[in-house]
């Protein structure tokens, strides 16, 4: 039987967060409940964030994946937990009207909000510091474009600390013509915060299944029933494709689509700006750079994206990445890059807004997904969960047709 999701292979070497301590999920062997009223398909991030949001509730709730938990394209991510989306603001107001795209911003703001009071709660280990944003004129959006970006969020409520060339250069030694300075943003570790999640969920009675692919699925009245890899059927009220990049071929469209990117990470206690602990920072490029740095003084930079699903794949294109990867962040902050302890590639979906597609499956019923996330994947996993969250538990989301499938 075939796959529903569009398998793909979603990173290529070991990426930093694998040889992190606290990253193990216990799991069983079986689907022993062949009846249940959410399960969830994904055992990364998006999977994680949405059980947890449906957890307390009295749910019976069965979470599976193809592969180990964590172990998918959340391995691979920088994260970089920003509010800002990969489409700025004014632009988005030109796609969208001013009012949708403002109330998407706020939202992707909020959702960073409660997922750094969320872990702080919860008290999971996994490196989540607040950081501010640094966003830097590039040859896509100059210094013009950087100042309407500045107005818009100002009118939006947002953040927005519009710094001249003279001030970047004498407060960050970068030389670029202009630059945005905001807050509400975070980074961690994704692989700890992914684990600790998934622990947390099944000491709450959430059942975690490795092993197990989705063949089929068919709605059966209120709910549906799903046939797996193994020969299984399922029945569940609600389904719930947690997939990120993996596409559900139901909804797979010529405005989605894969690209490659490749990410890099120094030794630790590697020579670095002293403001870069505090910031997470990026360009307004085709293709744009964008780093960090990491509680024990590694420096992660990623970029160099490619339109193109299987480019992440080939060894000697990932040795000259890294290359280009050091050279221009070299050129950016004036400190050598040293060759790098860790590099990797990995696919990742994007959408022509740049926007995540989350609700309702067209055509299934209570058959839901968040997919698309491109470079937000962490923030867009958050307001999945909300807005997923809320239709299942039957109190519908006032934001959700700012992001449902189209």
């Amino acid at each position: 039987m075939q796959a529903i999701t569009r398998k793909r292979k979603l990173r290529s070497s070991d990426p930093l967060w694998s040889h992190t301590r606290g990253i193990g999920v216990a799991t069983e062997g079986a689907l022993s409940d062949r009846d249940v009223d959410v399960l969830i398909v994904g055992a990364g991030i998006g999977g994680a964030l949405m059980a947890t949001a449906l957890l307390d509730r009295g749910l019976d709730i069965v979470l599976v994946d193809r592969r180990k938990p964590v172990h998918g394209s959340s391995m691979a991510s920088t994260a970089m937990i920003q509010h800002e989306i990969d489409v700025p603001l004014h632009r988005l107001a030109a796609q969208r009207g001013v009012a949708e795209a403002r109330r998407i911003w706020q939202r992707s703001a909020r959702a960073v909000e409660s997922l750094t009071t969320l872990v702080g709660s919860l008290g999971i280990d996994c490196q989540m510091q607040r950081r501010k944003t640094l966003y830097l004129a590039g040859d896509a959006y100059g210094a013009r474009a950087i100042r309407s970006e500045a107005e818009a969020r100002a009118k939006a409520g947002l953040s927005a600390d519009l710094k001249s060339g003279a001030a970047l250069r004498q407060e960050f030694g970068i030389d670029r013509t202009a630059a945005i300075v905001s807050d509400v943003s975070a980074s961690a570790n994704p692989a700890q915060l992914t684990a600790g999640l998934l622990r947390m969920a099944r000491s709450k009675g959430v059942s975690i299944v490795e092993g197990v692919e989705i063949t089929d699925i068919r709605s059966l009245g209120e709910g549906c029933v799903v046939a797996t890899s193994r020969g299984e059927l399922v029945q569940a009220r609600h389904v719930v494709f947690c997939t990120g990049y993996e596409f559900l071929e139901a909804v797979a469209h010529k405005s989605h689509a894969i690209v490659s990117t490749w990410a890099l990470a120094t030794r630790p206690h590697h020579p670095r700006p002293g403001w870069l602990k505090d910031y997470l920072v990026w360009e307004g490029a085709d293709p744009y750079l964008y780093f960090r740095s990491t509680p024990d003084g590694r420096i992660i930079v990623g970029g160099e994206d490619e339109a193109s699903d299987t480019a992440f794949r080939d060894e000697a294109k990932r040795s000259a990445k890294s290359e280009r990867l050091r050279k221009k962040l070299k050129a950016l902050i004036g400190f050598e890059i040293e060759e790098p302890d860790y590099l990797w590639s990995a696919a990742f979906g994007v959408t022509s807004d740049g926007l995540p597609m989350i609700g309702r499956v067209p055509g299934f019923r209570n058959v839901h997904a968040a997919m698309g996330y491109g470079g937000n994947g962490i923030t867009f996993s958050q307001i999945a969960a909300e807005i997923l969250s809320a239709g299942i538990l039957g109190h519908d989301d006032p934001d959700a047709t700012l992001f449902s499938f189209r």
